[in-house]
Order: C-alpha cells, then structure tokens, then sequence
C-alpha cells in the first residue's frame, strides 16, 4: 500500500485473485521500493523481489548466500509498504532448517508480503543459474515446506507459499529428481512448483506434465523464453521476469556514467532535460509529496499551509 493508504484484502488475495485473472500471471521482477513503484505505475497486477536483484542493489555483492534474513525481510517490508499490488519475494533457504523457516514465513507475512519462494539448496546457496549449486536431502526439503505451510494456515492462509527446487541443475542432480520434489512439496502444502532452471522448452513441457499441481516458471538465465500463448499452452500459472529492471537500471547508470566522465557536469544538465520529458519525469511528484500536502491539509492546522507561501522549489498540488 502507500503511505496513509489501506487495503481491504490482505495481500495474499489480492495475489491469488491476479493469479486466477491471468493465465499466466506475469510478473516483473524489482529489486528495492523505487523499482517497485516504477513496475506499479505501468500497470502490472503483481510485481516479485528478486533475491539477486537485492543482494547487488543492497551490498553490491553476488547472489551467494550473503545477502541475510533481516536484510532480505527487511528489502520486502519496504517494498510491500511502497506500492498497492501485491508482492512475491523471495526467501533463499528459508535461512537455515524449519526453524528458521517457521521464522521467516512469519515475518514476511506480518511486513506485508503476499507470497514467497524458498528453495531446497544447501546453504550457502547461490543464483539458481549459476553452477556450482548443491542440494539438502528430501526428507530435510519436505520439512522445511511442511513448516512453512504450517505457519501460513496458522497465521494467513491466503499466503501463497511456492516451493522451489533447485535439483535439476545442482551437482548430482536431474530432472527427475527436481519432478519428484516438486510434487512432494505441493503434498507437503506448498500452492506451486518451482523448478529452477530447465535448459530447453521440451524440459519446461516436461515439467508442466509432471507436475501435479500449479507451475511456477522463472523467465531468465539458461531457461528458455516464451511467449504468453506459448506458457498458456503450457499451462503455466506464475511466470518471474526477475532481472530486466535490474539490468535496464546497471545500463542506464553505467551510460550516464560514461557520459558525466567524458563531458563533465552539464551531462547531468542533458540528461536532467531528456528525463523531464519521461512519463515519470517529475521526480518530486512521482516520490509523492502531492500526497504529503494532501496529508497535512487533513491532519495538520491550517496555519501549517503558509510555509508554502512564497518559497522556491517543485510546489506540491493541493487538494482540491
């Protein structure tokens, strides 16, 4: 939601009712509460923070595992608090055995959050495109999905809880095994299956037959790209696009960057023109200080009002 503003459904259905409105639901991916705000303003139903996304963005670092609970909860909190849409984040490990996951599910859901993915990985883990990945045993991965599922029918059932499986591609592993995860997590409670990182469309077809249950699909790295129709046929529920607005904003800054070093300080005064003329170019209005004006004419006396009154700068709208 936004500041000072509610919602009457929890954020949980709000994202099944997208999910049952869309076939597939599609979702871009951010990476902190402005990129959030940016994917709302499109117009996308639902948007999803991308683990990797806030690794880099928050510690400039790889997605390794050395990104925390608190600060991956945290990143969600801020994001969930920013927007109306509803939000799917994800979890890594859950951040340690079912104890910690018991954790993490619950405090995702008391930020805001409307759904999570959480992985079957070994920790440290690392980006499920990446090579090098290793997975826990079945029984220890049904058991964290037991007591994830546990704790959101006890505190939110409409929580949407994805169970993600990373056995495909760790060391050892195999389609096979990554099927036969999927289908146990969803008998242990989970909503969908995620199985990370098919290297071809026969796979991913191969996934949406055997697996007895809604199909989780994220939309980068090594895994093919598909069209709507196509993941339709399929009969995909949930497809993750986790990394465009990333990367779109590491081009950008990267250019303005170069730009600034070769022709110094009136770079910024081009650019500042060329983004003024963007749909969300008046930056003042989009962060939302119309909003706070709208706020202190509600709240405050109506005296607090004369500060604006001969003063230079962007001059919030008042309410009409």
């Amino acid at each position: 939601m936004r500041l000072g503003e509610g919602q009457t459904a929890t954020p949980g259905a709000r994202l099944r009712a997208a999910m049952a409105a869309a076939k597939p639901l599609i979702i871009p991916g951010c990476y902190n509460a402005m990129s959030a705000r940016v994917l709302e303003e499109v117009g996308f139903p639902a948007i999803y923070m991308s683990g990797y996304g806030t690794s880099l963005s928050m510690l400039g670092l790889p997605d390794a595992g050395l990104v925390t609970q608190t600060e991956m909860a945290l990143n969600a909190k801020h994001i969930a608090a920013a927007v109306r849409v509803p939000l799917i984040a994800d979890a890594d490990t859950g951040f340690g055995n079912a104890i910690n996951v018991a954790r993490t599910v619950e405090e995702y859901i008391r930020f805001g959050v409307a759904g999570l993915h959480m992985e079957d990985q070994v920790a440290p883990k690392r980006c499920g495109h990446v090579a090098g990945r290793e997975v826990i045993g079945r029984d220890e991965a049904v058991g964290k999905i037991r007591a994830a599922a546990a704790v959101r029918d006890a505190i939110d059932p409409s929580f949407v809880l994805v169970a993600r499986t990373d056995a495909r591609g760790a060391h050892g592993g195999s389609l096979a095994e990554a099927l036969w995860r999927a289908n146990a997590f969803l008998e242990a409670g989970a909503d969908l299956a995620f199985v990370e990182g098919p290297a071809s469309e026969a796979e991913v077809a191969e996934i949406c037959a055997g697996v007895r249950g809604p199909v989780f699909y994220n939309m980068t790295g090594i895994s093919p790209r598909l069209s709507a129709e196509r993941m339709a046929e399929l009969g995909i529920a949930v497809t993750i696009l986790p990394g465009a607005a990333m990367r779109a904003t590491l081009m950008a800054v990267h250019d303005f960057a170069v730009a600034l070093k070769a022709d110094g300080p009136m770079a910024e005064a081009a650019y500042d023109a060329r983004f003024k003329a963007h749909p969300v170019g008046n930056l003042h209005q989009f962060a939302g200080f119309d909003r706070i004006r709208e706020m202190e004419a509600e709240w405050l006396p109506a005296d607090s009002a004369e500060k604006y009154e001969g003063t230079l700068g962007h001059m919030p709208k008042a309410a009409e």
